[in-house]
């Protein structure tokens, strides 16, 4: 009974001795989420247009969808009617290649996706533009019935892949002007 009495007893100071120590690494290091850093790039309301391609006009209610997503989710921020924005995004997705990894039996069984996103930002620090470029690898069945299917999938996880890119680019541009800031 004493030996899981001792090892209940180390067991819990191991378990302080981790929260303490995550503790210290989280707030000894001014660790600050994203939003804290894109607050110092956006006002708290954006507006949004979305310009898409007229090959594929399918995706422009995903990219507005998941842009007003990460406005009201990293952002912390709202969208916007354009008299009432302070800061304003324009997306304009400019389409996508797809090129032929792997073929068996004279079939494509692996892809890659080519996704070309153009932001401009208009926002406290003036008008900004950032052209991202992404990949997207998969497989695909020797069948056109699903090809479709995945070519809008890849076509999908490009665009949040450059959507993710773009916050990480507005957070970094957030950093530095906090920083210059503090100077």
């Amino acid at each position: 009974m004493k030996q899981h009495s001792k090892r209940l007893y180390k067991n819990k100071i191991l378990k302080c001795f981790i929260f303490y120590l995550l503790f210290l690494l989280t707030a000894g290091c001014g660790y600050k989420p994203s939003s804290h850093a894109i607050s110092h790039i956006f006002e708290d309301t954006v507006y949004l247009e979305v310009l898409v391609d007229k090959i594929e006009p399918e995706n422009a209610p995903f990219i507005k969808d998941e842009l007003s997503r990460l406005v009201y989710q990293r952002f912390k921020g709202r969208v916007a009617g354009k008299e009432e924005a302070k800061s304003y995004i324009r997306v304009r997705y400019d389409g996508s290649t797809f090129t032929p990894l792997a073929y068996k039996n004279g079939y494509v069984v692996r892809y890659r996706a080519n996704i070309r996103v153009q932001f401009d930002m208009l926002n406290k620090e003036g008008r900004v533009k950032k052209n991202i470029n992404t990949v997207h690898e998969a497989d695909i069945q020797a069948s056109s019935l699903t090809s479709s299917t995945l070519r809008t999938e890849a076509i999908r996880k490009g665009l949040q892949k450059a959507l993710d890119e773009f916050l990480a680019y507005v957070s970094a541009r957030g950093v530095l002007k906090a920083e210059s800031i503090k100077r």
